[in-house]
């Protein structure tokens, strides 16, 4: 298995553990965008994030090799107003069949690796609280689940009744 950055011929395949994690996150009508939308967005003029892939050499029916990504950490930056530039770690997916080969400790530890080189101050991500083989592997790494923040979101339909009948001109 390697570890690698993420290119334009990868966002199929990306897209893919995409969906799975919003299907395994209950949400399988989630998922909005598509392949082109990642490859416009991570790979334009200003790239809106960056992604790493687990890549593992593969067997087909005929007998040849081909690679094959099992996983992925999709991140961003931010700035925090207290802390400066940081990492926000927006997905970490292992496909399912592939969850305990070390292809999630080694994405994420290529995150860490990251936010070192990047010298940023902090790494932020979101766990699902009833995630708790993720939010104990989190914990055992040193990472702080932080019970006293929320996590606040405003979807399309919220922005566009805010816009429609809430804003004040």
């Amino acid at each position: 298995m390697i570890i690698r950055k993420g290119e334009i011929n990868d966002m199929k395949a990306v897209l893919g553990l995409i969906q799975e994690l919003a299907d395994f996150e209950k949400e399988p009508d989630a998922v909005l965008i598509n392949e082109t939308d990642l490859v416009r967005d991570g790979f334009g003029d200003s790239p809106l994030f960056s992604v790493f892939v687990a890549e593992i050499d593969t067997d087909t029916k005929d007998g040849k090799q081909t690679k094959e990504i099992i996983g992925i950490a999709l991140y961003y930056y931010r700035y925090s107003t207290w802390k400066g530039k940081t990492l926000h770690l927006e997905d970490l997916v292992v496909k399912s069949e592939m969850r305990g080969t070390g292809a999630g400790y080694a994405l994420y530890s290529e995150i860490i690796k990251q936010a070192k080189k990047d010298q940023v101050r902090r790494i932020d991500w979101n766990v699902l609280d009833w995630n708790t083989p993720a939010i104990d592997f989190y914990e055992k790494t040193g990472a702080k689940v932080l019970q006293e923040w929320h996590s606040v979101q405003m979807d399309e339909a919220g922005i566009n009744d805010f816009v429609a009948n809430k804003l004040r001109q």
